[in-house]
């Protein structure tokens, strides 16, 4: 898939979403942001062949993570959690709203296997 199809097809499932109307109980706009954020990067990870790999940099000041998982503790708030140009452990907590980070695709050589991000949720808790 190229990178022209993949575009058209996160814009086709956007905009699939877009008109539907919201129910009642359904979080505001502003609470699903992490939401679509998952739901994005979700989608350009199932796109992946066997030999890719998504990529997820973020970026801040001099700092440079890449980042293999993402944890919504609330709609509102991400966890990244990666590694810095160092090779050690880095997280960030940041408002999703503030989240800026650059999702590519990567080739991994033939002995290589390739890394998949975390998206991970918190499960709902019975009421």
């Amino acid at each position: 898939m190229s990178l022209g199809d993949l575009t058209k097809q996160l814009a086709v499932q956007a905009l699939a979403g877009a008109d539907k109307p919201a129910r009642s109980g359904e979080p505001a706009a502003a609470e699903s942001a992490g939401m679509a954020v998952l739901g994005q990067m979700q989608a350009m990870q199932k796109a992946l062949k066997e030999d890719e790999e998504l990529v997820v940099l973020f970026r801040h000041g001099g700092e440079t993570i890449v980042v293999r998982e993402v944890f919504l503790p609330t709609p509102q708030v991400a966890v990244l959690s990666g590694i810095d140009a160092n090779k050690s452990t880095a997280r960030v907590i940041s408002p999703v709203d503030l989240l800026q980070l650059v999702c590519k695709v990567a080739k991994v050589p033939a002995s290589a296997r390739p890394n998949r991000v975390a998206l991970v949720i918190p499960k709902a808790k019975p009421e």
